[in-house]
């Protein structure tokens, strides 16, 4: 099993970027495909991206894409999102998880979960 561990979350101006990265303490998620999800105030858990367990296929919500980029280094059992150009409404906490199904975009699909990090945007 994976055992996730998110940081990087903060307080950032709109226009700013923020790194967050995963670990997976139990290194056991090079044979998962990985996604990040977010919650923001008052509403449900939304999909933002995720790769594949190669990292050679990656997905994104029309909402990031451009602007956020997902990334793993399997050796370092650490995903990464990157976040450039942030907005008021990306605010939210962004969990880390992983999946053993093909169906990355399904927030559903996912089986194992960080125990989230906080990003907030200031406008």
């Amino acid at each position: 099993q994976v055992q996730l561990v998110e940081s990087g979350g903060g307080l950032v101006q709109a226009g700013g970027s923020l790194r967050l990265s995963c670990l997976d303490t139990e290194r056991a998620f090079s044979r998962y495909a990985m996604g990040w999800i977010r919650q923001a105030p008052g509403k449900g858990r939304e999909f933002v991206a995720a790769i594949d367990w190669s990292g050679r296929q990656t997905f994104y919500a029309e909402s990031v894409k451009g602007r956020f980029t997902i990334s793993r280094d399997n050796a370092r059992i650490t995903i990464y999102l990157q976040m450039n150009n942030v907005r008021p409404e990306d605010t939210a906490v962004y969990y880390c998880a992983a999946t053993s199904t093909g169906v990355v975009r399904q927030v559903s699909a996912y089986d194992y979960w960080g125990q989230g990090t906080e990003v907030t945007v200031s406008s």
